[in-house]
Parts: structure tokens; C-alpha cells; sequence
């Protein structure tokens, strides 16, 4: 499944332009409140009508306005899941489930108990919506839509009502779903934490223009997009697999590339499991030399690869360790005390603690799985 959209319109002052193609996997369309992500998402799905532009989803025309060709809503084989579940509240959860499979006569290659097995329902079916948690009410909402058999996906801000805790709780499972559903996701968000656990790619929006387009481990690698991602959460993403958990202090070893190791707090990990970790700028901290007798339990060999400074008291660094992009932001004093420059070798200071359960997410191996996907 492919989905490629190049769309332009005007609403009032405010103007929408963006063009991208998402594929397999979920990408999100991260901004700031008024980028114009839910637009998008709206235009995706029919409920809004572009001014100009081309639709696709797997081949199909869904929109093209040149050719005039405009697919209702209720043709396009698009499911779209809101901020608030949006049950019938006089329907059992089985029937929730089903409602979009009969409704839209699909016959979904989907099967009941495997979605239920997947979101961790299948103990509500016979409950009525008022019965059931903020949390549980998502995940309803969420098989619904994957039971409708669409060709694509669209989140808008699932998570947005939801407390901290139940937010926790359904981040494990769109993890499988994006790695189990085959067809492409597309995720509306403006928390970072969220975009940088799920997205595989990731859509920049500000003002209604698209920044830029592209996998999420580069994008979170691009300094010039530090404003538009919030500078206190800049942030990067490296990947390792897990080779040692060690139960006596609680920590899980993880290989990056190049014999590069890094300790994270430990969670339910098993060795070999591919781990994508974030790890904010402001967590990072910098030596010129190998530091001894300090709390950090992650020291590693970096080099200096690109610097940025602005009118504030900080600096941006982009450093390479191993093959991969880690950022740091630190105070234009430190900067100049340390004397670092572009091309030096230094060492980047992590936190073990500064690599929470929030700051993680495991990246699906089929080999380590065994899973052959959600289709039955």
C-alpha cells in the first residue's frame, strides 16, 4: 500500500501546500497547533475538498483536481480514528467493532479475535461503551477502524484526551499495529514524545507549509528544524539491539553501530531486540577528554559535525557516534571553554536515566517475532 499526496488551498489568509508519499508503516504530520495537520488529514480522507492537487492511495485516484475527479468519502476505503473514541453508546463492543465491516459491506481479511487479541479487548466485547475507561474506549475506536478493512489509516491526535498513564498503555499497541497492519498510517500529533516512539516517517508543518519530508531518524538529525520541533524537546533518535540485561542493576546494554554501547534503564527487553531510543539535546553533556570518576554511565567517542549558533545563550551541535546522528545543546560559555570546534573528536555524556520507557520504542524484527502479520 502507497499513499502520495500533493494538495494546495486557501482558507481565508491561511494557505495549506504540502506534498509527500507515505508507505508501509506510520507517518506522522507533526506542528504545532495551526500547522494545518488535521486539514490535511481531512483532505486525505474527503471530508475537505482541496483547491488543487492529486490524491493517490495504492494506485487509485482519490483526488485529482486537473482530471476532476473527487472519490466520496464513503468510497475512498479510508478509516479515521478521532481525538474521542466516537462509539455508539446503545452498541455493545462487538457490535462497535463490526459496525464499520457491515456498514461499508467490506469483507475485512481481518479477524474479530485477532484485533481483540492484539488491543487487549477481548475481555470487553459484551460491555457497553459507558463501562469502560478513557484507554479502553481508543483501542474500540481503533479496531473499528482497522476491522473496516481500509487501504489507509488516519489518526488524528488519538492520544490528545488521555492521561499520561493511559497514553502509555495504548503506545504498545499502535507500535504493533504499525508494525503488523500492512498498510500505511497516517498520524496526527504535536507531542514529540508520541512522533518520535511511532513515526517511521515524518512531515513537518508550520503555517501551513510543509518544512520537510523524510524518514524520522533524519529528520530529528536536521538542526535547521530545531524551531519548528521545539528546541526544548530537540531531540535525537539512534538504533542498537540489545545485547545484556543486567538484573542486578536494572539496566539493558544496548550495541550501536561500530561497538558503540550505550545503558539504558531497563525495561521488558530480550536480547537482540532492536530498540530506537530518543535522547534529548539537553541531556547530553561534553568532555574534551575521557572523564573519569563522573555519574554518567554512557561515555562515547564522538565527532564534531556541525555547529550552530543564534542570538541565544545556547549552541547546537550535531556529532556523529558510530555512523549515527546525536545532537547536544549546550551554553555558548561551555562552548568557548572547551574550545570545540567543527571536526574535533570529543566524548558525548548521556544519563542512563535520561532513557526512560517513554523515550523508547522497540522496532519490529520478524525474524525475532515469528509474526507474519495481522492478516488471517
Amino acid at each position: 500500500m502507497s499513499l502520495e499526496v500533493d494538495v494546495r488551498s486557501r482558507f481565508g489568509d491561511f494557505e495549506i501546500e504540502a506534498a509527500f508519499e507515505a508507505g508501509f508503516g506510520l507517518t506522522a504530520l507533526f506542528g504545532h497547533s495551526g500547522s494545518g495537520k488535521t486539514t490535511i488529514l481531512k483532505m486525505i480522507s474527503g471530508l475537505t475538498r482541496p483547491d488543487e492537487g492529486r490524491i493517490v492511495v495504492d494506485g487509485r485516484v482519490l483526488f485529482d483536481s486537473r482530471n476532476r475527479i473527487d472519490v466520496a468519502p464513503s468510497d475512498r476505503r479510508i478509516a479515521m480514528v478521532f481525538q474521542d473514541a466516537r462509539l455508539f453508546p446503545h452498541m455493545t463492543v462487538r457490535r462497535n467493532l463490526t459496525y464499520g465491516r457491515w456498514a461499508g459491506k467490506r469483507r475485512s481479511s481481518l479477524v474479530l479475535d485477532r484485533v481483540t487479541d492484539l488491543l487487549g479487548i477481548g475481555g470487553l466485547l459484551e460491555r457497553y461503551p459507558g463501562r469502560l475507561s478513557g484507554g479502553e474506549k481508543q483501542r474500540v475506536a481503533i479496531g473499528r477502524a482497522m476491522l473496516a478493512d481500509p487501504a489507509i489509516l488516519l489518526m488524528d491526535e488519538p492520544l490528545a484526551s488521555l492521561d499520561q498513564a493511559r497514553k502509555q498503555e495504548i503506545l504498545p499497541f499502535l507500535e504493533e499495529i504499525r508494525d503488523d497492519m500492512g498498510v500505511p498510517i497516517v498520524y496526527v500529533s504535536h507531542e514529540v514524545d508520541e512522533v518520535a516512539r511511532l513515526a517511521d516517517t515524518l512531515v513537518l508543518l508550520a503555517g501551513g507549509r510543509m518544512l520537510g519530508a523524510g524518514d524520522a531518524v533524519s529528520m530529528f538529525a536536521r538542526l535547521d528544524f530545531g524551531p519548528a520541533l521545539g528546541r526544548h524537546e530537540a531531540s535525537s533518535l539512534l538504533i542498537g539491539s540489545v545485547i545484556e540485561v543486567d538484573e542486578n542493576y536494572g539496566l539493558t546494554i544496548v550495541s550501536l553501530d561500530e561497538g558503540v554501547r550505550i545503558s539504558i534503564v531497563s525495561g521488558a527487553y530480550r536480547l537482540g531486540e532492536r530498540l530506537r531510543m530518543r535522547i534529548k539535546a539537553r541531556d547530553v553533556a561534553l568532555s574534551v577528554g575521557r572523564p573519569d570518576g563522573v555519574s554518567f554511565r554512557n561515555v562515547l567517542p564522538a565527532r564534531v559535525e556541525e555547529i550552530v549558533r543564534d542570538k541565544s545563550p545556547f549552541v547546537e551541535l550535531m556529532l556523529c557516534v558510530g555512523d549515527q546522528a546525536l545532537r547536544a545543546r549546550i551554553t555558548r560559555q561551555a562552548l568557548d571553554d572547551l574550545g570545540i570546534g567543527r571536526g574535533d573528536r570529543i566524548f558525548a555524556m548521556v544519563k542512563s536515566v535520561a532513557i526512560g520507557r517513554r523515550t523508547l520504542s522497540s522496532l519490529f524484527d520478524d525474524a525475532a517475532s515469528g509474526s507474519d502479520g495481522i492478516s488471517a
